[in-house]
């Protein structure tokens, strides 16, 4: 028995070399898996100062960081078991109660209608006058608010995060509080300073609701209800200059927030100048706060004419908070993979945090302004900034998604990913690679879908135990029906594409209904 063992840890440590050797050889070609198929590639030799997991191959689209994976995955030969299978079948709902599951596949139905939901506002506006503030209230109450939203009152949102923990899920605070773009009302710095405090709020009962610390608190945060949207597309103007200026580089921004002396930028004037230094001081208050609460800030993200300027600020957020003494990251930005530029834009930020030695975080979405971008740049004459159809998307978050979970694999804990998806095919394929690389369930990885949507892949996720946060909005009727009809409308694709889950509610309902022995119709 002792020679085998002996014999198979040296054969182990043999193959081992072999494989490191084979990455850095000039000369070695690695078959790279791609479904069925294997493909040959050759590793060009490396200079002094190359990073080669970082560079671009002259024959592939994908970052070399993705082939070196592929290529230790190739020769390190199959795992000893296979990848556990997740069943997106419905079968999770049988955890749900008959009443929520109805509400649930009417609501739903009722989303999947396009007049509803692009007169939303309209509708809900006539609805007060026909049937009285109390009564329109009651019925929104019961249906649209019931389903979607956490609730008014912290002893609402704690009840809803209890039945969320029964379930294994956890609570990602939404806190519906935003500035439209070109929007003329609520603006001024009485109302980013009302804001704050909401928001400062917001990250004491995000902390609350998972007490004690074992579990990581999230909480999203909307930079534009913070500062206005005319100084970010301002700022995004400079920053997308050829040779922009230094005077809006991350580390001076993080230098003025931390020491709250004046900040002067010669392409903004005196009182743009002002709203900057103050929309600093907020979002650094914000960030002071979560990380002395332990709560990870989620920066949501916006259009293309603000997200040059959203990720500016991020960066100096970042600089300030994520650096290793911080234990974060206590900052993390969203990258929208319908955008055409966000793999390149991921690798590259990817690297520039390593090189400074900050930890990471990312939200994956496939995004949201979709039909806003392309009329944008209609309206404007310019390249329209979208991939052309929702396949393209699907291979771009594909590419993101793999290269994020390489990377966390790589760095982890000083790289994290939310993996912010309602694709069961996506869902999959993080699974899948988390398996492969040897991520844990419960670690820097984590699954995100909003509350009151796509629970038969939530509940399935969070059953065999990976963490998985549902994105959940709370507030009044008055200011959280607003927000959830914007919120429909950026979402239309993913509303009409709920199908599958609705026949799925459905099939439980029968289920239930109907007489044992008899079959649910299909």
């Amino acid at each position: 028995m002792l020679p085998r063992v002996v014999s198979n840890s040296l054969v182990l440590i043999i193959n081992v070399r072999a494989i490191f050797s084979n990455v850095f050889n000039d000369t070695t070609a690695f078959p790279i898996l791609r479904g069925s198929s294997c493909h040959k590639i050759t590793a060009p030799s490396l200079g002094k100062g190359q990073l080669s997991p970082f560079t671009w191959c002259g024959c592939s689209q994908e970052p070399r960081m993705l082939q070196t994976c592929r290529a230790l995955c190739s020769q390190a030969g199959p795992p000893s078991r296979s990848c556990p299978p997740l069943k997106f079948d419905g079968g999770a709902f049988q955890l749900k109660h008959t009443k929520e599951l109805t509400r649930a596949l009417l609501v739903l139905r009722l989303c999947a209608w396009p007049p509803l939901v692009t007169h939303g506002l309209a509708l809900q506006a006539w609805s007060q006058r026909l049937l009285g503030s109390r009564l329109s209230g009651a019925f929104l109450r019961a249906s649209f608010y019931g389903q979607f939203v956490a609730g008014e009152t912290a002893e609402e949102v704690r009840d809803c995060v209890q039945q969320l923990r029964t379930l294994g899920l956890r609570p990602l605070l939404a806190v519906p509080t935003e500035e439209e773009p070109d929007s003329t009302a609520k603006t001024g710095e009485a109302c980013y300073e009302g804001n704050l405090g909401v928001m400062l709020r917001g990250v004491d009962l995000s902390r609350s609701l998972l007490e004690p610390l074992s579990q990581p608190s999230f909480m999203q945060l909307k930079v534009t209800a913070l500062t206005s949207t005319r100084l970010c597309k301002e700022l995004t103007s400079w920053v997308r200059r050829p040779g922009a200026s230094l005077e809006l580089s991350p580390e001076r921004l993080a230098e003025a927030m931390d020491s709250g002396q004046s900040l002067q930028v010669s392409c903004l004037n005196a009182e743009q100048n002002q709203h900057l230094q103050a929309s600093l001081s907020r979002l650094h208050r914000v960030a002071q706060h979560a990380r002395a609460r332990h709560v990870r800030l989620l920066v949501d993200a916006e259009y293309t004419s603000l997200n040059p300027a959203l990720s500016l600020l991020v960066a100096a957020l970042a600089m300030r908070w994520n650096s290793p003494g911080e234990g974060g990251p206590w900052v993390w930005n969203t990258y929208q993979a319908y955008l055409k530029d966000t793999l390149e834009r991921l690798e590259r930020d990817t690297e520039a945090a390593h090189r400074a030695g900050l930890a990471f975080g990312v939200k994956l979405v496939r995004g949201a302004y979709l039909d806003k971008e392309r009329a944008v740049a209609r309206l404007q004459g310019t390249e329209d900034p979208t991939q052309p159809d929702y396949e393209a998307t699907s291979r771009s978050y594909s590419r993101c998604l793999e290269l994020m979970l390489t990377h966390v694999a790589r760095h982890s804990p000083m790289c994290h990913l939310m993996v912010a998806s309602h694709n069961e095919e996506s869902v999959r394929q993080a699974t899948k690679c988390m398996w492969e690389l040897g991520i844990p369930l419960d670690g820097p990885v984590c699954f995100g879908q909003l509350l009151g949507m796509c629970d038969h892949v939530s509940l399935a996720l969070g059953q065999a135990g990976y963490a998985v946060y549902k994105s959940i909005p709370y507030g009044s009727l008055e200011e959280v029906i607003p927000y959830l009809i914007r919120r429909a409308q950026e979402n239309r694709s993913v509303l009409q594409g709920a199908r599958r889950e609705q026949k799925l509610l459905a099939q439980e309902l029968w289920r239930r209904l109907l007489p044992r022995g008899r079959r649910a119709p299909h």
